[in-house]
């Protein structure tokens, strides 16, 4: 056990967040925390974390928290620097202050060795490295290189103060930091907001491998199905303990409520026929024994509780546009979008009642497509327009963020003031805000709370489309489930940024890419989008195997030659065929550009000497080819999430990087040296 707290309890004042908490972290397991907004989720990491302190809310139980030794708990909490006037890249190399004093620590230990090569020198140094080894000596130079790509850091912002970046870049920042001090507990809260599918995809590779243990809260499904084996799930202040992911989760949760709301109606209706008996026997002279007995058996019983009924409260709203717009909904013509340069280029034509989910990369414009096509900034060029009787609804994604001293109901009633304060309640009440709530001030909300005043708001007028970026942002997963329902059944039109890929695949009819400057419209939604990525792929591999075949050299017997055996060609291999020594007079003399006389003489053939260097310069080539491409492959294959924290892989794959690029380099030269006979020959 790594970890363990027993019968806990949080509260704030007289506000018991949590109460008999039992909770557990077994090894490297990777654990997800989940429950509705409000619950205590983040209360939990952050007991865990020693931010908040436990309390004992019953005397008679016992209430404790054990650890296995002092194991690291990482914690990403506020994002907060000492010197924002430092680079990116000195803030994110504070955390290699100890590796960089074990490496020069190493490299004292092998200087002593050269004047003192006794055994508990050997062996001290011995100990070090393989401890270094083991801990990644060796590679955390390579492990920063590749997160500060994978966040999507460019070289030159390597040297930017951290004071110049976004608050968003500046949380990517400090979450890589916190990646690369590896804690033996590694706690993260929503840790895919801020970041693109693609990031994502490389994070849930790189925690699935990580060698401790994770701890994370999110309400991003398909990410807690691709990484957790353990969820814990907080409702109504307890947590309860499921094995395997998320999906997982769902099914035994209803099975186990299943099962208990089956054995609590068997037991009441047992209980009942015992009490009828014991009733009728009861006054009974004769039966007396009988009735002590059958009450008697209810006493014994342990009482089988009725389960909690599920914490599903939600949002309901009339979804539906008042009117229909014509069949062309929206057209787009090489249409330019951005600030001060264009950021993409997006020509579509989408009908009535198309959903159009729209994914990417950040920075690439996807916000400032729906911010132009909604007039709110205007095209840099090409052209689009609107078609007939279209009334739209616009959501952006910083309305989590927007600030009011008005209360909910005046806000609303800001917008709508012709309504009566019991349709503003009615309203408001569909989302969430019913009795006092509607009395508190906008600024006090959460981010989902003012999601849902912002949707609150939109949907009131009943728009026929809907522009939607990122909706789901500070949602809970029910309120995901209810928004993903809700549009689904929507015979509207839906344009909207999402980069929560179980929402995309549930909700999206097709998809528009965003791509490094183009745009690529799929008439399909995201399952399809993703199986022809799959396949892309592995047509990619099948490619390269074909190159490396047809690239090779061919060996005497007219086989192919493949990859390093390919490669092992010696100075004595002529043109492709003649491999060994030759010992034949005449072999000799036409490898060495002699022709040969039928009367077995030699003499001097210029022509054929051209020939002979032009095959081997061929040859040279196509084995340069080969071992090119064998280098990209070996990069790609560093740069993979399963191998990001086993070291002695990625040393493994490093090796072969260094060994391959020397040959290259060694192949290079003697390319050259055979141009330079060539050109000589003129």
């Amino acid at each position: 056990m790594l970890y363990q707290i027993s019968n806990g309890a949080v509260a704030f004042g007289d506000d018991v967040i949590l109460h008999s908490i039992d909770f557990e972290i077994r090894n490297t397991e990777k654990i997800a925390i989940v429950g509705r907004n409000g619950c205590g989720k983040t209360t939990l990491l952050k007991l865990i974390s020693g931010e908040v302190e436990m309390e004992k809310l019953d005397s008679d139980e016992s209430a404790f928290i054990a650890k296995a030794g002092n194991p690291e708990i990482g914690y990403l909490k506020q994002i907060a620097f000492d010197d924002p006037d430092v680079t990116l890249e000195q803030e994110v190399r504070k955390c290699f202050v100890k590796m960089d004093e074990r490496k020069a620590e190493l490299a004292r230990a092998a200087a002593e060795l050269e004047h003192d090569y006794s055994d508990e020198k050997v062996a001290r140094y011995t100990a070090m490295e393989e401890a270094f080894k083991d801990d990644g000596g060796y590679y955390y130079e390579k492990e920063y290189e590749v997160m500060i790509r994978k966040f999507g850091f460019s070289d030159d912002e390597r040297k930017k103060p951290i004071r110049d970046f976004s608050g968003g870049q500046q949380t990517k920042i400090a979450f890589i930091k916190l990646l690369l001090s590896k804690p033996d507990i590694l706690l993260l809260d929503e840790p895919t907001n801020h970041l693109d599918v693609t990031t994502i995809e490389w994070l849930e590779g790189y925690l699935k491998s990580y060698p401790k243990a994770v701890v994370v809260v999110s309400h991003d499904r398909m990410f807690l199905d691709n990484v957790v084996d353990v969820v814990y799930e907080i409702e109504y202040g307890t947590a309860r303990r499921y094995p395997g992911n998320y999906t997982n989760f769902i099914a035994r949760k209803k099975e186990n409520y299943d099962k208990q709301m089956k054995d609590h109606i068997a037991q009441q209706k047992e209980i009942e026929r015992l009490q009828r008996m014991v009733t009728r026997f009861k006054g009974k002279p004769t039966k007396t024994s009988m009735a002590q007995s059958k009450q008697k058996a209810i006493d014994r019983m342990v009482i089988i509780e009725a389960p909690d009924k599920y914490d599903n409260k939600t949002f309901h709203a009339n979804f539906q546009p008042e009117k229909e717009t014509g069949n062309d909904v929206l057209y787009t013509s090489e249409l330019a979008i951005g600030y001060d340069h264009p950021l993409s280029v997006v020509s579509l034509d989408l009908k009535r009642g198309e959903k159009l989910g729209i994914l990417g990369g950040n920075g690439l414009g996807k916000s400032t497509f729906l911010k132009t096509i909604v007039g709110k900034i205007p095209a840099l060029s090409g052209e689009y327009r609107f078609g007939t009787n279209v009334q739209i609804g616009y959501f952006d994604q910083q309305m989590a963020m927007y600030t009011s001293n008005k209360t909910v109901l005046d806000d609303f009633w800001n917008e709508y003031p012709n309504l009566t304060e019991t349709e503003a309640r009615n309203a408001l009440g569909a989302f969430l805000f019913s009795g006092e709530d509607v009395f508190k001030n906008v600024n006090m909300l959460s981010g989902g709370e003012k999601v849902r005043l912002a949707l609150c708001k939109i949907l009131k007028t009943r728009p026929n489309v809907l522009v939607l970026d990122e909706p789901t942002n500070h949602m809970d997963i029910v309120g995901k489930e209810t928004l993903e329902s809700m549009l689904k059944d929507y015979k509207g039109t839906l344009i909207f940024v999402s980069h929560d890929r179980y929402f995309v695949k549930k909700v999206a009819t097709q998809l528009l890419v965003f791509e490094d400057g183009t745009t690529n419209l799929y008439q399909f939604g995201y399952e399809q989008y993703q199986e022809k990525l799959d396949r892309e792929a592995e047509e990619s591999k099948k490619v390269y195997r074909g190159n490396a075949i047809f690239g090779g050299a061919i060996s005497q017997n007219g086989s192919s030659q493949t990859g390093s055996d390919a490669n092992r060609s010696t100075p004595q291999t002529g043109a492709a065929g003649n491999v060994g020594e030759s010992t034949n007079a005449n072999s000799a003399a036409q490898a060495g550009g002699m022709a040969v006389s039928s009367t077995g003489k030699a003499y001097y053939n210029p022509g054929k000497e051209r020939s002979k260097i032009q095959k081997k310069v061929k040859k040279a080539e196509e084995d340069l080819a080969v071992k090119e491409a064998k280098l990209d492959e070996l990069k790609a294959e560093l740069m993979k999430p399963e191998y990001q924290s086993s070291y002695s892989k990625l040393t493994e794959i490093q090796n072969e990087i260094d060994a391959l690029e020397e040959e290259i380099l060694i192949d290079m030269e003697a390319w050259e040296e055979l141009s330079s006979q060539l050109e000589a020959l003129g």
